[in-house]
């Protein structure tokens, strides 16, 4: 009897394990999320100080805040991109570190020309580091997993912005080791130092699986088109609307218009352009995103305007103007972690609703800033912003979720930088837009009518808000 010997088949290459972002990582994350946007509200309340301790003019200041605002604008999506090709952790690492280094440039800084600079560089990083946070949670999560981190993200987005500001009135005031202003600055260093390592061993590394070069002419136009509506926005008022504001909002249509249409012909030939215009035929993403607009520009325009009247207007302290914010900081972190149940069981219909409650509230202030001017302080404004960062919290977290939900993970660089670029752009818009308004109203109306009239003007952004999110997808994954 002769003995059959058989060949076992060859063995399959064992499959990597898809990584899996734990706890650690999402805290790690989400600290990369909050810096950039504490740091853009963090600057509000302190530039009376900086003023005073660089010597610096009205247009300089206007640098300070533009200079961050822009150059995080305009590279947002290019550091997805970067992202996608070179591993998200990676450079995570990379513009975290950035960041910790251009903050301590600023909080240094000798004269108000090094602090514009400073600030450039600081945006710059902020815009490697950001986009890897939502591309991070897109490749790493599923599921209720995703819903949870994704809700955790809208939350952290509004706290940061609201206790940006909070912070920076505490920290001028408080003048920790005769620091004064710089101390905005220089408290992102230990931040940075502690989140280092954080991510280092908790963060995984991802990357997309056909990464695609860098697209030169796509970001070259997307910056020009960005720069020529920001910078003059931005920068126009405090400069005296020169011809070269006008100039430049005319090349902003021109600029977009090149933009799309590179950026259309690289998708038609096969290519992955910077943005691919493809990503739009995903109603997801293009409903939520005219969601972020009126949405963002509508809160920093707020922010900014309540900054200066109550400091100038109502005359409270940096400390006080801040804490009059807390209310809303609070309700909207409560009413962000009540967004995935109430989206499990009412869908997006939670967005509208939300709307609703935050058009209630911006009539609360309104009222209190009638009645009460210029006695404004934290009991006046209490149910006001604590009805408004309700309404707030139960929408931002959902449209994030939303924009995000059919994006694909190879694409989610891309995806989140886009979102984030419209984020960015109009936290900018807004400053520009309903800061420019308000004060531009001030020296003839008085500053109590321009704060109402700016109030009014954001209630019907909400309102606007509120009828565009009857047009969102019922369900969200």
């Amino acid at each position: 009897m002769t003995e059959t010997l058989t060949t076992p088949p060859p063995a399959r290459p064992a499959v990597p394990p898809s990584p899996v972002l734990g706890g650690a990582g999402l805290f790690t994350v989400l600290l990369g999320a909050a810096l950039p946007l504490v740091d853009f509200f963090v600057v509000n309340v302190a530039l009376p100080a900086i003023a005073t301790g660089l010597s610096a003019g009205e247009a300089v200041l206007e640098l300070v805040v533009a200079g961050y605002g822009v150059a995080y604008a305009v590279l947002l999506v290019l550091g997805g991109r970067l992202g996608d090709l070179f591993g998200r952790r990676r450079l995570f690492l990379v513009g975290m570190a950035a960041f910790g280094l251009t903050s301590l440039a600023c909080g240094l800084a000798p004269g108000a020309w090094w602090l514009v600079a400073a600030r450039v560089a600081q945006g710059a990083s902020a815009a490697a580091m950001l986009p890897q946070v939502l591309a991070t949670v897109q490749a790493t999560t599923s599921g209720p997993r995703r819903a949870k981190a994704m809700s955790l993200y809208g939350a952290t987005a509004g706290l940061a912005m609201v206790a940006g500001q909070i912070l920076g009135g505490v920290l001028v005031t408080a003048d920790v080791a005769g620091t004064g202003w710089r101390s905005v600055f220089l408290i992102n260093v230990p931040v940075v130092l502690a989140g280092l390592p954080l991510a280092a061993r908790a963060v995984p590394e991802t990357r997309s699986a056909r990464p695609e070069p860098v697209d030169v002419p796509g970001t070259l136009l997307l910056a020009a088109a960005l720069i020529a509506l920001l910078l003059p926005l931005t920068e126009g008022r405090a400069a005296g609307w020169p011809l070269w504001t006008w100039l430049s909002l005319a090349a902003f249509p021109c600029a977009a218009a090149a933009f799309w249409a590179v950026e259309r012909g690289a998708d038609r030939r096969g290519r992955t352009p910077l943005v691919p215009p493809s990503l739009f035929a995903l109603v997801s993403l293009r409903r939520g995103l005219l969601l972020v607009l009126p949405f963002s520009i509508g809160f920093s325009g707020f922010m900014f305007v309540i900054a200066v009247a109550l400091q100038q207007g109502a005359g409270l302290t940096p400390v006080a103007a801040g804490l009059t914010l807390a209310p809303l900081a609070v309700t909207f972190f409560l009413a962000s972690l009540a967004g995935p149940r109430l989206v499990v069981r009412y869908g997006t219909r939670v967005v509208p609703a939300g709307a609703v409650v935050q058009a209630v509230g911006v009539t609360l202030l309104i009222l209190a800033a009638w009645r009460y001017w210029p006695h404004l302080g934290f009991a006046a404004l209490l149910p006001g912003a604590a009805v408004a960062g309700a309404g707030q919290g139960l929408q931002l977290p959902v449209v994030f979720r939303v924009v995000l939900s059919e994006v694909p993970a190879a694409k989610a660089g891309v995806g989140g930088g886009v979102m984030v670029t419209t984020q960015q752009s109009a936290l900018a818009l807004g400053v520009a837009t309903l800061g420019t308004l308000f004060l531009t109203l001030t020296p003839g109306a008085g500053m109590r009518d321009a704060l109402l009239i700016t109030l009014l003007v954001q209630l019907a952004g909400v309102v606007l808000t509120g009828l565009l999110s009857l047009r969102l997808p019922r369900t969200v994954g």
